[in-house]
């Protein structure tokens, strides 16, 4: 089993990491990757390298995503077939955590093993909110709930390494990609339950909110624009067929027609990567009969909601858009495109 540790300007916890692991499990194969720290780090990675470990370098910093695939890379070609145990530098994964990661991954093939926080104790409100956040709408986009989204301890078998090098991001984003992207390649999920550890309130860490949070959510950002485009054509077609026909089932029809073919366009071509392999001829029947499954799913739920319950028209009508948003996406990404 390789253990591999992404690292961009660490400190003398990398080295204390890597004392521990190698007291723990002697013969572990630890593969550093220095992420374009510069020369200011160099004697941290040299005695790395003096310890024992495998030190690939990027002449400067490319991301965490690609760090984590130059480590699959080099695996791939010179690593063991066990597979491979990512964790951070920093200090925030223990030892025996990250040892108690190499039995799930052997017992577990085909799945990605995610070490999960339980969030107990002290955490940092960025963190606690930024976790609770992520894990939400992933939820909402696969409808599969997973405790911990944003660990960076996770551990693959080696037949996944193909794989996880074809996986797009380049940053933080690409372990979400990662997330999104297994189940459509046939991996599902298996968490081992982990400390919560947060040094300093995570001063360390090189995420940032906005941009890498921007990376994380782009891909539910994406749809939440078509759908966005689509409503406005639907609203504008609606008024303008209504104005050249003075039928307002024609109208209706006709707006929603053409926005749902605008909409179906937008989400092949830009929001789902062009369909995933999924031909048009597949894809396009799909989603016409998603289109036809939500309208009737429109009608019941603001009846249920308006006249069996209650609720003013106003809360119904909110409650069934946010509903039929959530289950319109988690459709058209696991069986639309």
């Amino acid at each position: 089993m390789t253990i591999l540790i992404p690292s961009y300007e660490p400190d003398e916890r990398l080295l204390t990491l890597i004392h521990n692991l190698k007291e723990e499990a002697k013969g572990t194969s630890i593969l550093i990757v220095d992420d374009g720290s510069g020369e200011q780090y160099k004697p941290i990675f040299d005695s790395a390298a003096e310890a024992g470990c495998t030190v690939l370098r990027h002449s400067v910093n490319q991301g965490k995503g690609t760090a984590l695939k130059t480590g699959f890379n080099y695996v791939r070609q010179h690593g063991s077939a066990d597979g491979v145990i990512c964790a951070d530098s920093d200090g925030q994964h223990l030892p025996e955590d990250i040892l108690k990661m190499t039995d799930a991954v052997r017992n577990n093939r085909n799945h990605i093993v995610l070490g999960s926080r339980q969030f107990t104790g002290k955490v940092p409100l960025r963190s606690r909110f930024g976790n609770s956040a992520t894990r939400m709408v992933y939820a909402l986009a696969t409808g599969k709930p997973i405790q911990d989204t944003q660990t960076g301890l996770r551990g693959y078998s080696a037949d996944m390494l193909d794989w996880l090098c074809r996986v797009p991001g380049e940053r933080f984003e690409y372990e979400m990609n990662m997330l999104l992207e297994a189940p459509k390649a046939g991996y599902d999920f298996y968490e081992v339950p982990i400390e919560t550890v947060y040094l300093e309130d995570n001063k360390s860490s090189h995420f940032r909110p906005l941009a890498d949070s921007a990376r994380i959510y782009f891909p539910f950002l994406k749809f939440v624009t078509s759908s966005g485009f689509s409503a406005v054509v639907d609203f504008v077609l609606l008024f303008l067929l209504q104005w050249l026909t003075s039928n307002l089932l024609v109208s209706v029809i006709g707006a929603r027609v053409i926005s749902s073919i605008f909409n179906f366009t937008m989400n092949r071509r830009y929001v789902f990567n062009e369909g995933q392999g999924m031909s048009f001829k597949k894809s396009l029947p799909r989603y016409f009969s998603l289109v036809a499954v939500i309208l009737i799913a429109n009608y019941a739920l603001l009846y249920l909601f308006h006249e069996s319950i209650g609720i003013p028209l106003f809360i119904a009508k909110l409650v069934t858009e946010v509903v039929l948003f959530a289950f319109s996406y988690l459709v058209q990404r696991r069986f639309v495109y």
